[in-house]
Formats: C-alpha cells, structure tokens, sequence
C-alpha cells in the first residue's frame, strides 16, 4: 500500500513509524526526506518566521521554496491510498488528513495515552491505540 505519513517535524516517533510501515512492504512518503529534495521547514524561508504578521504569512505561502514544499507533499497525498496520522502533530497534518478523507482514501490515527480528545477525529477510518493496530488496519 501506498502511504502518506501525516505528523510533525517536532515528533521524535515520526520517523520510526516511517521505518515500521516500509518494513512491513509498504511505500511511505516522508515529509521530512521526500524523493529527490530535502523536506520543507518555515525557516528556509525566513529564520524569524515565528514572528510573522498574517500579512507576512499570506505572503511567504507565496515563495518558491513554500510552494515547492506545497507541491511535493500534495503531490505525496495524492499519489498514497492511505493516510496515517501520528499523534501528535499540528494543523497542517491534521489538513492533510482532512483531506485524505474527503478524497476516500483510508485514513488512520495512531495515538498514545493522554492525548488530547478531538471529536472531529471521528472522520478517520480507524483510531489506533498501538503500532500493531495500525498494520492490521491497513490490512483490512
């Protein structure tokens, strides 16, 4: 299967789940090493990026460097037939997986004790507790 590994960068299990999921055969896109580029980060584009005003935003979503990043990783969702999202992460991955839904494709939510609830999680195919989980998720 191929999968679209939806977190964030400040997520020490991220790459881990990355590593499990292509061990057990499947193809897995990596926002951090996509193919052929380095992954995107805000501070590529501007070291003080934290400080932006919304205009500053509106405007840096506009850089090559962003839409490149933009590019790649949509790309990466359209190309997978599944989502996993790894708790916890931030707005964009959860935009991702919003929209991995919507397009019909599986989606899956691994998460860990104390959490933060989210009701909207209930758009997902399936919430999961563990790693194992997840395989026998993408299994079905």
């Amino acid at each position: 299967m191929k999968i679209y590994v939806a977190s964030s960068w400040r997520n020490p299990n991220q790459g881990a789940v990355v590593n499990r999921l292509r061990e057990a055969g499947h193809e897995v896109y990596d926002f951090k090493n996509p193919p052929g580029r380095t992954g995107f980060a805000w501070q590529q584009v501007d070291q003080n990026w934290e400080s932006w005003t919304a205009k500053e935003y509106r405007e840096n979503l506009k850089q090559p460097l962003a839409q490149a990043g933009f590019n790649s990783d949509f790309g990466a969702m359209k190309w997978a037939d599944a989502c996993v999202l790894v708790l916890p992460c931030g707005r964009s991955a959860h935009l991702e997986l919003g929209w991995m839904a919507g397009a019909g494709k599986k989606t899956v939510i691994l998460t860990k004790d104390w959490e933060e609830p989210e009701l909207m999680a209930l758009l997902a195919d399936h919430i999961c507790v563990n790693f194992e989980e997840v395989l026998e998720c993408l299994r079905t």
